[in-house]
């Protein structure tokens, strides 16, 4: 698996309560760029009035991605975040993770 060990858990048991996803912020850097992609987007598709169907429609990614994604069960790639940010017109990408480095070296 792309990624190894680290990906070996999805992003929702990364998190201190699964069933906060995805309000709750998470540690892992990784995890939390995806709970905050999925509660972008969740908050996209209420916004615009879009089932999964017409975003997976629209869209061109999987159905069952878009609901992987958005419970947090996943690790989207980049090719999937771009086609859900160019369909919905909102970006995706979040600009910071807002948790605390811990730098090494």
């Amino acid at each position: 698996m792309v990624g190894g060990r680290a990906r070996a858990r999805s992003p929702r048991q990364l998190t201190q309560d699964p069933e906060a996803w995805p309000e709750q912020v998470i540690a892992d850097p990784a995890a939390e760029a995806v709970r905050q992609i999925a509660r972008t987007l969740a908050q996209a598709l209420d916004r615009l009035g879009l089932s999964l169907r017409a975003a997976a429609a629209g869209s061109g990614v999987n159905r069952q991605a878009i609901a992987d994604l958005l419970a947090g069960r996943s690790w989207p790639d980049v090719a999937t975040i771009a086609r859900l940010a160019h369909f919905t017109g909102i970006a995706l990408w979040p600009e910071g993770t807002n948790i605390e480095r811990n730098r090494t070296h």
